[in-house]
């Protein structure tokens, strides 16, 4: 049997729905709160009779951060996916995420080693990496400076690592990949999906930031052929392409037939940005859409190598064109557009 964390993302959804065309058996964890609806959609996308596939998964009310319950939900289990993770670029939520990411990692490899599970995997982040000179490409190898002011995210993801390392230590078979921006339907107001919202709303501007994006598809065959094999004690990045953001912003406005973002956002209007989402925040309680650590990604240039899982898998990775077209479609479809 095979038990996913962290099911109710998109990630873990896409995971799910591929895991039961494999006709696989599955326990997916997911808090009490948790809704279901939106990996039921998902499911809707790709399966006729989703309610029917749907019902094949045992889902388990448990939370990373509570090792009795997992405990529980990792009995009889032989393949770990572990998706779970707290996103937040709000500067607040720094300290909170670090916890709930390092010590719900801390758990599921714990209670893995104490089940004797067969291959664990954990899902990481390329913000967990290090940063690269000279706009040279980052690799599974870049170095992580300590004196570097890296956001909460990235810290909470890299010391994620470092428990998946040290369970490898204690005899625990495990991979890390790193994903880079995943692109995939989902929900059409946050992450990635979002962009696709806010092109047709009419986004004017855009950043001269450069980042990896990767097809949520490639990120889950990739995860099962490394679960699959007999890979153990490695990590790697799983990224398809490096693009501008005005060549990403471009492509979704194309996909929609929607006008191009053509203004730059230059960094006093991005400063400006965080200062007035900031006091919309405070005012309304609502997550900041623009925070200092999204405006400065936003003008980084990160290029990412994907060498070392082409070559190990001998892998091909979907064009993300052709990814951008099968969301515009469906968003399209979704909004009678």
């Amino acid at each position: 049997m095979i038990l996913v964390s962290g099911g109710t993302g998109m990630l873990g959804a896409y995971l799910l729905s591929k895991l039961v065309m494999n006709n696989e058996k599955i326990r997916a964890i997911k808090r009490p709160e948790s809704s279901l609806e939106q990996v039921k959609k998902i499911f809707s996308y790709y399966h006729k009779d989703f309610e029917k596939v749907f019902s094949q998964i045992e889902w388990v009310n448990a939370d990373i951060l509570d090792l009795e319950n997992i405990d529980a939900a990792m009995k009889d289990i032989n393949k770990v996916y572990h998706c779970a993770a707290m996103v937040s670029f709000n500067p607040k939520k720094k300290y909170q995420m670090i916890a709930i990411n390092v010590n719900g990692t801390a758990n599921m490899v714990n209670s893995a080693l104490a089940a004797g599970v067969e291959m664990f995997c954990h899902v990481s982040s390329i913000a967990a990496l290090g940063e690269s000179e000279d706009e040279l490409p980052i690799t599974e190898e870049t170095f992580r400076k300590p004196n570097t002011k890296y956001s909460g995210y990235s810290i909470s993801k890299y010391r994620s690592e470092l428990e998946v390392w040290r369970g490898i230590s204690e005899g625990l078979n495990a991979v890390i990949v790193n994903p880079s921006v995943i692109l995939g339907a989902w929900d059409w107001k946050n992450g990635s999906s979002g962009i696709f919202k806010k092109i047709n709303e009419g986004l004017k501007f855009y950043t001269e930031g450069v980042t990896g994006y990767v097809d949520v598809w490639d990120v889950v065959n990739i995860m099962i052929k490394l679960t699959e094999s007999k890979i153990s004690d490695k990590r790697f990045i799983v990224s398809a392409e490096n693009l501008s953001y005005k060549q990403i912003l471009s492509m979704i406005a194309d996909a929609l037939n929607k006008p191009k973002p053509e203004i730059l956002a230059k960094p006093w209007i991005l400063k400006s940005a965080v200062i007035l989402e900031t006091i919309k925040s405070k005012l309304t309680g609502k997550e900041p859409m623009i925070t200092r650590n999204t405006a400065k990604s936003s003008q980084t240039v990160s290029i990412y190598s994907n060498q070392k899982i082409r070559e190990t898998l001998n892998y091909e990775f979907n064009s993300i064109e052709n990814t951008v077209k099968s969301i515009a479609e469906m968003f399209k479809k979704e909004f009678s557009l």
